[in-house]
């Protein structure tokens, strides 16, 4: 679920674009050295990939990612890398790690946005689409499910633990009174209408928050990142690091809590990197990028 990708204009089939966000951070943070061999576990477009390929001769790379469309599009965009790259369809907390073999690993939390701008797949509300939000289309659960089927309840505990969204159970309510719910734009209106007008036409969108803890609760994303920072750091070599991007609290707090838990890592940046405004000019959603690294000791 690689991230802060844009589109180049003219391009009439949706690609993956991706613009690696912090590049020059994580080449370094993973001290990319000729002969080794990588873990990219959130491949999306491959624009960390080909930053880790390009930086030392022999590098190989190990490539993850939960999406097949993501899948597809890296194996295009690295094709003349060869045999240097290996593509494995899994979600990072599924995949089999090997004991001790990588001597880094990576992983970007954003959301690509190839998902974002595909309308069908139902990410965002800024086009009309059904309300899916899958990032491995395989599973069966989608928004949809969950907006309609849930209780009051426990709707406005998820906008509220994955949405931080203050004003959750006003929400729950009135989506709970209108449902069911079939469109990401139907959803987005109804969820404005239940926020006063301070809020309504605020900054950022009121449906941000709520779209974020659906689409946080269809992926399972916290559970999944808490397995693979449980597994992922046993597949490092001694020495060998984990550098991990995330894009906002909840994430970057377990990634936080998780490196100073551990009896076998030692943590490498003492606060988070974020990114400098030239790339936030160039870059626009590297403004909440946070990076962490982490070394392997014993």
């Amino acid at each position: 679920m690689n991230s802060h990708s844009s589109q180049p204009p003219d391009i009439e089939e949706p690609i993956f674009y991706h613009i690696p966000v912090l590049p020059t951070e994580v080449i370094e943070g993973l001290a990319v050295r000729s002969g080794g061999h990588y873990l990219d576990a959130t491949v999306g477009g491959g624009g960390h990939t080909r930053l880790i390929l390009e930086a030392a001769p022999d590098v190989r790379v190990t490539a993850l990612d939960q999406d097949e469309d993501a899948l597809a599009a890296a194996k295009k965009n690295l094709a003349e890398f060869g045999e240097r790259v290996t593509f494995i369809h899994s979600n990072f907390a599924a995949y089999k790690y090997p004991s001790q073999t990588f001597d880094g690993i990576l992983a970007d939390l954003g959301v690509s946005s190839y998902h974002l701008d595909q309308p069908e797949r139902g990410f965002s509300f800024r086009n009309t689409a059904s309300l899916d939000m899958r990032m491995n289309r395989q599973q069966s659960l989608t928004a949809a499910d969950v907006i309609n089927d849930w209780d009051e309840v426990e709707l406005a505990d998820i906008f509220f633990k994955y949405g931080e969204e203050r004003l959750s159970r006003r929400i729950a309510k009135r989506i709970v009174e209108q449902r069911p719910f079939s469109t990401t734009t139907d959803l987005a209106e109804a969820i404005a209408y239940s926020v006063p007008p301070k809020y309504r036409y605020g900054r950022i969108h009121p449906a941000t928050r709520v779209f974020q803890a659906l689409r946080i609760v269809v992926n399972d994303e916290l559970k999944s990142l808490e397995t693979f920072l449980e597994k992922a750091p046993n597949a490092l070599i001694l020495g060998g690091r984990i550098a991990i991007i995330s894009f906002h609290s909840l994430e970057d707090r377990i990634v936080k809590h998780s490196f100073k838990d551990s009896s076998i890592l030692k943590i490498v940046t003492k606060k988070p990197i974020i990114a400098q405004e030239e790339e936030i000019d160039i870059n626009p959603r590297s403004r909440s990028a946070k990076l962490r690294i982490a070394e392997k000791i014993e």
